[in-house]
């Protein structure tokens, strides 16, 4: 089944929730799962928890990973998606229209100050969206001096790295904020902890969205820590769930996953989750609300089902929840 809903476009959050006067964790909040679908505000997430219950949260920190760039002369923006093993960065060139796909193998691009980048080929068969390249600086530091947010059309105006930073963000390394943990803070972490909810982390470094292109997840470095995978079991074990905080950790938790059993891994990981490869360690999921043609829906599917994530979907539509990683959030739960 693939979930089906139109978007209007007044839906999609077009700023952080406290520029409309809200605290993070004060986004509305859709529960959906067995028991129907509910609707309530992120503060009451607890009351939708069980003491024993595991949140799985990913610690990757927000790059400044869009920067200007000039090609033959004209400006475009170069999103910086991920550093590879040999030193190399995927790359995605954009315009105000959306992607550009014209690149050219050894097409050079200048960058601020005395930086370039050199396109050296496709990232991967079959598209012409993402590139490898070469950067004549060490890329990190440039991002840092040179780089901003990346952000797509429907938010006009900047915003600071702040603002796309989660309270669980320690390692930098994601092109996109892992937007699913946005809304906690640290007030309602210390109440669920003392309410008998357990944390543990682990690590996704995102690439970029390109919420224009409805494509499967590109490769993504990860890593889950022995003391996640074990903690992970002996809550599974016990009758509790485990409940990914955003499509990053869930990804990473099935990663990690081999014939049911969890255990420490790290690398790289090219897993699509869908009907066809559905979750063996993730109970739940608290996520953001995706586009139509997002290819994370079919985790969501993955995780709690077709039939919880079409009412999931058509609530949030019905009573205008915001879209995106300003926006609302949803618990979706699987029997």
């Amino acid at each position: 089944m693939n979930i089906r809903f139109d978007l209007p476009p007044d839906l999609s959050a077009s700023a952080p929730p406290e520029s409309r006067g809200l605290a993070r964790d004060e986004v509305r909040l859709l529960v959906a799962g067995p028991s129907g679908v509910h609707h309530t505000a992120f503060t009451s997430l607890g009351e939708h928890l069980r003491p024993g219950d595991l949140l799985v949260v990913n610690t990757s920190g927000t790059l400044p990973a869009a920067v200007d760039a000039r090609r033959a002369g004209r400006p475009v923006v170069v999103h910086f998606a991920t550093p590879l093993d040999d030193g190399s960065w995927v790359v995605e060139l954009r315009a105000p229209g959306g992607p550009l796909l014209d690149g050219r193998p050894g097409e050079r691009l200048e960058l601020a100050g005395d930086a370039s980048l050199t396109l050296l080929a496709p990232a991967a068969a079959g598209t012409a969206r993402l590139w490898r390249a070469e950067v004549s600086v060490e890329v990190t530091g440039f991002l840092a001096a040179a780089g901003r947010p990346i952000r797509y059309g429907y938010v006009p105006r900047a915003w600071p790295l702040a603002d796309y930073q989660t309270v669980f963000a320690r390692e930098p390394g994601s092109a996109e904020m892992p937007s699913a943990a946005r809304p906690f803070t640290p007030a309602l972490v210390t109440r669920l902890v003392t309410d008998g909810v357990l944390f543990a982390p682990l690590l996704l470094h995102t690439g970029v969205s390109s919420p224009e292109a409805a494509e499967p997840p590109q490769s993504e470095r990860f890593r889950v820590p022995a003391t996640t995978a074990a903690l992970a079991s002996w809550v599974r074990d016990r009758g509790g769930r485990v409940i990914a905080v955003g499509t990053t950790a869930a990804r990473a938790l099935e990663s990690a996953a081999s014939d049911g059993a969890l255990r420490a891994a790290e690398g790289w990981t090219d897993l699509v989750l869908g009907p066809d490869r559905p979750a063996r360690v993730v109970d739940g999921i608290v996520t953001g609300l995706h586009a139509p043609d997002a290819s994370h829906l079919l985790l969501l599917e993955a995780v709690a089902g077709a039939e919880v994530v079409q009412r999931a979907y058509d609530a949030a539509v019905e009573q205008r929840y915001l879209w995106h990683e300003f926006g609302d959030v949803s618990l979706l739960l699987r029997r």
